[in-house]
């Protein structure tokens, strides 16, 4: 569940943990933290589009703007953003911004205890669903302004353990789940709920893949919120 930090973000709501869950942490910014009930993650996953993998030909992080871009124009960068409500006991360095010091207990992905210090970092801020993948599964077909959204947007991201993250890659749920098996149900409805967000299809694979985790927590509600679908004009992509 997403913990507020620094008084950066809305409150959030609490999630119920269910056999094989955890709290989620992977929250947007504004708007209704979680919708549905029993079976609403299931449901979001069969109305997902199902196709094949399109080649990665084309890709490149700057096709999706400068990283951690101000997109929701609070004067702070995204990864500041996340650092702020994600971590606990932060401190900042030359005003509300820039984070210099927080605690992550637990991270997510591995379950243990990280000390996050500017400059010497142990924690990324993931793209629950990976660039890449997305990529690959619709949004090589978007203009700028969406794919800006997406690399922004808080519902994909969350703040976990740095090493654990890099094993990762940009796998989707048919090929990498967290190693902390309390955390999947969370994880696998986060990836869900962005999919369907932004209108990104799956593999066969994936959907088995993600059917197989829900099924372990049916109880499992689906997150919602984070930014517009859309990014300001201001911001450009290549």
């Amino acid at each position: 569940m997403t913990r507020l930090r620094g008084g950066a973000v809305a409150a959030v709501a609490v999630l119920v943990a269910v056999a094989g869950c955890s709290k989620d942490k992977t929250k947007g910014a504004s708007g209704p933290e979680q919708s549905g009930g029993s079976g609403a993650v299931s449901a979001a996953v069969d109305s997902l589009t199902v196709k094949g993998r399109a080649p990665k030909t084309g890709y490149s992080r700057e096709r999706f703007g400068t990283a951690w871009a101000d997109t929701d124009s609070n004067s702070c960068d995204t990864r500041d953003d996340i650092l702020k409500r994600d971590l606990k006991d932060v401190k900042f360095t030359g005003g509300h911004c820039r984070v210099s010091y927080g605690l992550l207990e637990p991270d997510p992905y591995s379950g243990k205890e990280i000390t996050y210090r500017r400059g010497a970092s142990q924690v990324d801020i993931d793209h629950v669903v990976p660039l890449s993948d997305a990529w690959q599964k619709g949004a090589k077909y978007w203009d700028a302004s969406k794919r800006i959204a997406l690399a922004n947007d808080p519902l994909n991201l969350i703040a976990v353990d740095a090493s654990t993250n890099r094993g990762k890659g940009d796998g989707d749920a048919a090929t990498w789940l967290p190693p902390n098996g309390q955390y999947r149900c969370t994880y696998v409805a986060t990836q869900v709920a962005v999919k369907k967000k932004y209108g990104l299809w799956v593999t066969d694979a994936e959907k088995a893949a993600m059917k197989k985790v829900i099924a372990g927590c049916p109880d499992q509600k689906l997150p919602t919120g984070g930014n517009p679908t859309k990014a300001p004009e201001r911001f450009r992509a290549r």
